[in-house]
């Protein structure tokens, strides 16, 4: 894997398995910088043959991703762009960490919201520190839906029901709840995660074959018929529900825009999430 001058990363591989830890700042807020970093790194991760196993974890324990910078989702357009069977660019980011032939794991603790809950829910596996982490997906509190995926891969996780509560409801949760809701495969004591994690690791580092997973890859290829821009927030989880992971995460890149026309309104989505609970 080549160096890399990372803005908001630290990156260390050790027998096989790549530590990919955010550092960004004092909430590892999920703004350009970090964006492009995890972009950079999912690239070359993907194309090193060395890296059997990618770890995601954060240096800051009270911030996993706190959420994504609110002055980026106040650039997206109000209008939607013409329909695509394209990812759009953090779309294409969060999958890598899907499809990328290698196991991918994330170790949260502290808030992971919004974009950072996209970001994980994208991996393999997911262990959360029982009384430290908090999840949850506040878009709706600024009148957007998950559109990085959150609206596609929550129901597959845990459900419809608890998809919309979660998604609808902007509320957080614990790593407790989420185990029960199935959203973390374990929600294990705070400082224990790397001892459950190196019980998963070790096989894996003594195994070279790593294309079971890449041939286990599937996509869904539906062809919808509705005008996404015509949904409602519930509408947007059920139909991307519907639709395959990588089919699902293009169309709901259209929905993630604010219903903010000008620069007054989408100043008030930014204080929309700050007080979403």
């Amino acid at each position: 894997m080549a160096n890399h001058d990372y803005q908001a990363l630290r990156i260390a591989i050790d027998r096989g398995v790549a530590f990919v830890t955010i550092d960004n700042g004092p909430i590892n807020l999920l703004d350009q910088a970090l964006i492009g970093d995890l972009d950079r790194a999912g690239r070359e991760l993907e194309a090193d043959p060395a890296v059997k196993v990618v770890v995601l974890q954060s240096a800051n324990p009270d911030f996993f991703i706190a959420h994504a910078d609110i002055n980026l989702i106040q650039q997206l357009p109000a209008t939607p762009p013409p329909r695509t069977e394209k990812l759009g660019a953090f779309q294409a980011m969060v999958d890598r960490f899907r499809t990328m032939p290698k196991a991918t794991i994330a170790r949260i603790e502290g808030y992971c919201r919004g974009g950072g809950s996209e970001l994980v829910l994208a991996c393999d596996m997911r262990f959360a520190a029982l009384g430290k982490a908090v999840l949850g997906q506040p878009e709706v509190g600024i009148g957007i839906v998950p559109g990085g995926g959150g609206s596609v891969r929550l129901p597959r996780l845990v459900g419809r029901g608890r998809a919309l509560e979660i998604i609808l409801g902007c509320g957080d949760f614990g790593a407790d709840v989420a185990e029960h809701t199935a959203e973390e495969r374990d929600a294990v004591p705070q400082g224990e995660q790397a001892d459950v994690q190196q019980h998963v690791l070790q096989p894996v580092e003594e195994e070279d074959d790593a294309d079971e997973k890449e041939q286990m890859v599937v996509a869904g290829h539906h062809v919808l018929g509705a005008e996404i821009e015509e949904w409602s927030d519930r509408d947007a989880v059920d139909r991307l529900h519907e639709v395959g992971v990588t089919r699902g995460d293009a169309m709901s890149g259209r929905v993630m825009r604010p219903e903010c026309d000008d620069d007054g309104e989408k100043a008030d989505c930014g204080e929309a999430v700050r007080q979403c609970p």
